[in-house]
């Protein structure tokens, strides 16, 4: 019970203030009395965590635990009788009866006090020892039969008062020893007349294990435990006596530091009294766990460096636990520790096929790096970037490319990160150092060539801390990563052997020279095929294993998956789609559990029933019944998508009028496109004197979203002519292209995400630039087999093939006249 150091008899002190009474010292016939009292068959048993209750000893208790307190509530209440019994294990919160010590004390509620921390202290007083002998209950409280302890009856011999003279004595030289016990705690050992309360009153106030107390509890002849006590007393009087021989050899006028090296003096002077001076056991550790270390020379001259530094540290001082945590964390580094590379290039394509359906570059890079790896052994490894819209798949690619090679996976979240030392770390010198997460991540992969993500690296930011993406350059350049300077650890670590595959959604945001170190590889939208294909082998089981179904309950068949693709998600990726699953694989749930009939292939209907009506109108071609409409193709962060531009003539002073949200690009396009059919109006049948007389207002529908680009160019020239010539535009025909004022098609991007649009829209033809032949060559066959393609170079080639009718030739260049 006693936290003092080393002796304490405190809490067996009577206490005496104005709430409390004062409780006397036992006389021989107050021993007799209680030993000899009447035991009730059975008794309410109170667990007491880190204490053992005497007979005749006054303590009190804190009373924490709500079974504990409604006991001793009910107990005060009736004959304030209980029995008290220590825990075996004082770990245990709510001990049951199995778990309590078999030998206890009877005990009185003397008094219950409300402290003013809230908590419940009571005061008792040790009765007799009893014995627990079978369970009654266990709720709300434990009672318990218990049985009469059996004390062996001693004899007043001459050896056993030498013996109990030889306790008080020593008690009281631990006393005078003791500064912070007070002296009445001497003149009441000298006060008790009865053997038995002297032993049970300085048992409970030894400087000792709760086991050991038990076990003096437990012992029934009197005189073993008086023997027991005295050897116990004897070890805490040398260890008071040792104590202040130390304390004498360093006394002094002492200021704080001369008080730190007293500190140190009294330990080393605790190990030549052990024996001679025992090696610090913590430094020895260090220095054996070094040498199983592969690092370099270099750094293992560092290490012994900062080693014997430490020595020099004292150990109260602060900086000894900076310096220690330093040292632990260059042993925890993967020096040269290596896992090795799996080079099955069949199981690797097999694993990476299995995880992800599509994404062909990507695997093809990675099985390329891995036949060149396998030839050469140690080649640096490549810095990839995968740039796509959410959702496509490219942080859970990380792992399969980790899963393939055989190594170790760990990722970082760049995502908001504006401090500079999360990167290179914090010089020891602040307080709260700690390496930067490269390091950390490092030392948690346990390896020194990890597949590491570096996950949306175009959301860094940068403020007065510094400049993150900056940071990362040394990271992310294969030729420098060799020797990357974290300022925490003050040692090159080689970044070579990792393989850094970073995430980012757009790279319009990452700074040009970080740009310039990654090879950056485009992670596409998916097509409806590619979706529909992710969502049986992929989306539906693991959706359905989530929601603890079997492969019977969930069947839904290809066209119900288009069906939600097309009309409840307008994404690039699977993100949308894989909720939308799981709110149907609920619905089902659902139904499984309250044995509702639910049909075996999920239709339509049932789709229409669980998620409700369709959230977005698919997008189909609409014909073009009046001249000036055309149909453009866009892309957008969420996939391509297919937009109208509409153009009208009105009699006027030939104003153009542009709207439906437009930005500065197209605003410029739609000028460019109407010089360019000004200055070539011959060609293309127009009277010059349409443009005064005429105004031209052109539209793009869906005002309320921003639109932006110059891939509307070709689209807004093929508005203007056909409204000015009043020829139709094609059927089931989409553009997409920019234009100049020299009559030029320029290419564009997010070609592949614009054809996928212009398929689900059931286009037939598509107008693009020849320059962006290459980009549809990238798209599968299957996935455009149905779609024609026209690859210009000059305006009038989209004129040409876009309107009806009357053929426009080439325009004429201008011939400027010399005079």
């Amino acid at each position: 019970m006693s936290n003092f150091d080393p002796f304490d008899f405190n809490q067996a002190i009577p206490i005496i203030n104005e709430d409390t009474e004062f409780f006397p010292l036992l006389s021989q016939q107050d021993e007799d009395e209680m030993s000899n009292a009447d035991l009730p068959e059975s008794l309410s048993i109170l667990p007491l965590r880190n204490t053992v209750l005497f007979p005749g000893v006054v303590i009190p208790i804190t009373v924490g635990r709500d079974k504990s307190i409604k006991l001793v509530k009910d107990a005060y209440k009736g004959d304030r009788i209980i029995g008290v019994v220590s825990q075996q294990n004082m770990a245990i919160e709510d001990p049951t009866f199995d778990q309590l010590n078999k030998v206890g004390t009877v005990a009185m509620i003397i008094k219950i006090l409300q402290m003013p921390d809230g908590n419940t202290t009571v005061i008792i007083q040790g009765k007799q020892r009893f014995r627990l002998s079978d369970q009654i209950q266990s709720d709300p409280y434990i009672k318990a039969f218990i049985e009469r302890f059996e004390e062996k009856k001693h004899k007043a011999t001459r050896e056993f008062n030498a013996l109990l003279s030889s306790i008080k004595e020593m008690a009281l030289q631990i006393i005078q020893l003791s500064p912070h016990i007070p002296s009445e705690a001497g003149i009441a050992i000298k006060n008790i007349e009865s053997p038995a309360f002297l032993i049970n009153f300085i048992s409970s106030n030894l400087n000792a294990d709760l086991s050991f107390k038990q076990q003096l509890l437990e012992m029934a002849d009197l005189e073993k435990r008086a023997s027991k006590v005295l050897e116990q007393l004897n070890v805490e009087l040398q260890l008071l006596e040792l104590k202040t021989q130390i304390q004498n050899k360093v006394r002094g006028d002492l200021d704080k530091q001369q008080r730190d090296y007293f500190l140190n003096q009294q330990l080393k002077t605790i190990q030549e009294e052990l024996g001679g001076n025992t090696p610090d056991l913590e430094m020895e550790d260090l220095r054996k766990r070094a040498k199983s270390k592969k690092w370099s020379k270099e750094v293992d001259e560092h290490f012994n460096k900062e080693l014997d530094k430490l020595a020099r540290i004292n150990p109260a001082a602060a900086d000894y636990s900076v310096q220690v945590n330093y040292l632990e964390l260059l042993l925890e580094l993967p020096w040269n520790d290596f896992t090795k590379d799996n080079f099955d290039l069949h199981r690797a394509r097999r694993v990476l096929d299995r995880d992800h359906y599509g994404l062909d570059k990507v695997k093809q890079r990675i099985i390329e790096y891995l036949a060149v790896l396998k030839l050469k052994r140690n080649m640096k490894a490549p810095i990839l970037c995968l740039v796509g819209p959410p959702g496509v798949g490219k942080t859970s690619l990380g792992k399969s490319i980790a899963k393939a090679l055989g190594r170790k996976y760990t990722r970082m979240a760049l995502g908001g990160i504006r401090d500079e030392a999360e990167i290179r770390g914090h010089r020891k010198t602040y307080i709260g150092a700690m390496p930067g997460r490269i390091i950390q991540s490092l030392k948690k992969a346990g390896a020194s060539n990890p597949v590491f993500v570096l996950d949306e690296i175009d959301k860094v930011g940068s403020d007065f801390r510094g400049d993150p993406s900056s940071a990362l350059l040394e990271v992310l350049d294969p030729e420098q990563n060799n020797a990357f300077y974290d300022h925490y650890v003050e040692l090159d670590y080689d970044l070579s052997n990792v393989m850094f595959i970073a995430t980012a959604n757009s790279l319009t945001n990452i700074q040009p020279a970080l740009l310039d170190r990654m090879e950056i590889i485009e992670v596409n939208g998916y097509t409806i095929e590619e979706k529909i294909e992710i969502a049986k082998k992929h989306l539906i089981p693991k959706q359905r294993e989530l929601h603890g179904l079997q492969p019977k309950d969930v069947a839904i068949r290809p066209k119900v998956i288009e069906k939600i693709i097309d009309e409840y998600t307008r994404e690039s990726g699977v993100r949308g789609l894989e909720k939308k699953i799981g709110s149907i694989v609920r619905g089902i749930a659902t139904h499984v559990v309250m044995e509702d009939p639910l049909p075996k292939q999920i239709d339509a209907a049932t789709v229409e029933q669980i998620l409700g009506a369709p959230i977005f109108d698919k997008e189909f071609y609409e014909s073009n019944e009046v001249a000036g409409v055309v149909t453009g193709l866009a892309w957008t962060q969420v996939g391509g998508d297919i937009l109208y531009i509409e153009s009208s003539l009105s009699p006027g002073k030939g104003k153009l009028t542009l709207t439906g949200n437009l930005g500065d690009v197209m605003k410029e396009s739609a000028s460019i496109a109407m010089a360019y059919l000004r200055a070539n109006a011959d060609e293309f049948g127009i009277d010059y004197g349409v443009f005064d007389k005429w105004d031209v207002h052109i539209h793009v529908p869906a005002g309320a979203t921003p639109k932006d680009g110059p891939s509307a160019g070709i689209t807004m020239l093929t508005a203007l002519a056909s409204s000015f010539t009043q020829r139709k535009v094609k059927e089931k025909l989409a553009m997409t292209g920019e234009i100049t004022l020299r009559g030029k098609v320029l290419p564009v991007g997010g070609i592949k995400e614009k054809i996928l649009a212009a398929k689900r829209a059931d286009i037939k033809e598509v107008i693009l630039s020849k320059a962006n032949k290459k980009d549809v060559l990238e798209i599968k066959e299957d996935y455009i087999k149905d779609l024609t393609f026209h690859y210009v170079t000059e305006m009038h080639e989209v004129v040409n093939l876009a309107l009806l009718k009357q053929q426009v030739k080439k325009p004429k260049k201008l011939v400027l006249d010399e005079a």
